[in-house]
């Protein structure tokens, strides 16, 4: 019989552990919260979390080759919190990813598709892992160039933690990209991107916003002028 990997592992032990946690009625709340698109197990963030490292911690650190794994084996399970733990697993780990991570990342973000992982994803996974594989930029450019929302929000959202690093041309560019999209998720990427881009240079996001006021949404403008 063939031994389980880290990742299988920690998916199997992960589920059982958090299933038994669970509350049904706390389940139902955050399921309706969710829109009723995801089960949930009933477990809160801050007790996922300390399950979490309760759970994995004892079968010591995973490979790059488990971080490409563990988001995919998470994602078949049902529950939510299978997901929120593997996008847990990915952010602590983030440092030893390998460059391949982001093509999986990219089936992460367009599977179970919402807000909750999307973002945490972004600013989190995608962005640290571009930041030191910069050779990667030109796939983000592709999301932007495509049609799935998703990955485009991904996009315009994974330089949110840059600070003075960020690039400026490029969250410009990606920004009027998506600007007559008439989706919220996709107005309030943008907006959100500016916004936290203006708490290191505030000028730049003005002029921004004042050049191109006839193509970005009310939405987008409002969100990006919060701390102006």
């Amino acid at each position: 019989m063939s031994r389980l990997t880290w990742a299988e592992t920690a998916v199997a032990e992960l589920e059982a552990t958090l299933r038994a946690a669970g509350d049904p009625e706390r389940a139902l709340g955050m399921r309706r919260y969710m829109r009723d698109q995801f089960a949930f197990f009933g477990v809160p963030t801050p007790e996922r979390r300390a399950i979490t490292r309760r759970v994995l911690d004892p079968l010591g650190s995973p490979s790059p080759g488990d971080l490409d794994a563990i988001g995919p084996l998470a994602w078949d399970v049902d529950e939510r919190e299978m997901q929120y733990a593997a996008v847990d697993v990915l952010v602590r780990h983030v440092g030893i990813a390998r460059p391949e991570l982001l093509d999986v990342v990219s089936v992460l973000v367009t599977t179970k598709s919402w807000w909750d992982t999307v973002d945490a994803l972004a600013s989190n996974v995608v962005g640290p892992l571009v930041r030191r594989h910069p050779e990667l930029v030109a796939t983000l450019d592709d999301w932007i160039a495509g049609d799935e929302l998703w990955l485009a929000r991904t996009a315009i959202l994974h330089q949110l933690g840059y600070g003075a690093d960020t690039d400026v041309d490029r969250l410009c560019r990606y920004s009027l990209a998506w600007a007559s999209c008439t989706d919220f998720f996709a107005r309030k990427a943008i907006g959100w991107a500016l916004r936290q881009y203006a708490r290191t240079d505030p000028d730049t996001v003005r002029h921004f916003l004042a050049e191109h006021d006839d193509v970005l949404s009310q939405l987008t403008v409002r969100e990006a002028s919060k701390h102006l």
